[in-house]
């Protein structure tokens, strides 16, 4: 059965590999630590002008729960939520304006790291830009919405971490499968694709702290490659 999101696990307590190492989560899936570290503080105030042309919210999901985690997105497409149900727009709701263009330093950084983790040819169009603050949690969870009627899902997951300090829980393909714990640190980022793409994920509910650049914050930078939307 899948852990719960606070259970303890031999990954989150192992001892600390190198700032740079390269370490296999699974089968397509790869943790780069320490990836962003040098080019971090570019990338900060890149994502500070999208937030102030597309503001972070706490999105509603189907069913009526509000999100924990507050949300917003740039490049072509945004993930959206309402009760509804979820979906890839090119337009911000909040606003009635297109999304920000992705910043060129996010969008380098984005395929660089997904060809690291040996996926070529990642050109993401979305990129959601998640704000954690202390007890938000993200809950065990698959990234379909891309691969729109297609079911295209070829492009991996590319997902920056800064800020606090995080555990990132990875399962498999079904929601029962085992979960591992992985912590991260400022400057890592997790690649997944191929056999690992529509693996189960989330994150275990952020511990109170400071970060000397953002404060009490988690900010995770998630790209994607989506499918046309229609």
């Amino acid at each position: 059965m899948t852990r719960d999101l606070f259970d303890d696990d031999d990954n989150a307590d192992a001892a600390p590999q190198p700032a740079t190492a390269r370490v296999p989560l699974a089968p397509g899936a790869l943790l780069l630590r320490g990836f962003t570290l040098d080019a971090a503080a570019g990338l900060m105030p890149a994502g500070e002008q999208v937030l102030l042309a597309a503001p972070l919210r706490h999105l509603q999901v189907p069913g009526g729960r509000t999100m924990s985690v507050a949300m917003s997105n740039c490049g072509a497409l945004g993930w959206v939520s309402d009760p509804s149900g979820y979906r890839y727009s090119a337009t911000d709701p909040l606003t009635g304006r297109p999304w920000p263009a992705m910043p060129d330093c996010l969008q380098a950084l984005a395929t660089q790291a997904a060809r690291e983790a040996g996926f070529d040819g990642f050109s993401p169009n979305a990129c959601l830009i998640n704000s954690y603050r202390p007890g938000a949690r993200m809950g065990l969870h698959q990234d379909r919405d891309e691969g729109g009627k297609s079911g295209d899902f070829s492009r991996p997951i590319v997902s920056v971490s800064l800020g606090l300090p995080a555990v990132f829980l990875f399962g498999g393909p079904e929601r029962q499968h085992k979960t591992t714990r992985w912590p991260l640190q400022h400057g890592d980022v997790v690649v997944w694709g191929g056999p690992a793409r529509l693996a189960f994920h989330g994150v275990a509910p952020l511990k109170e702290g400071e970060h000397a650049a953002l404060g009490a914050q988690r900010v995770n930078l998630t790209f994607r490659q989506v499918a046309a939307v229609a």
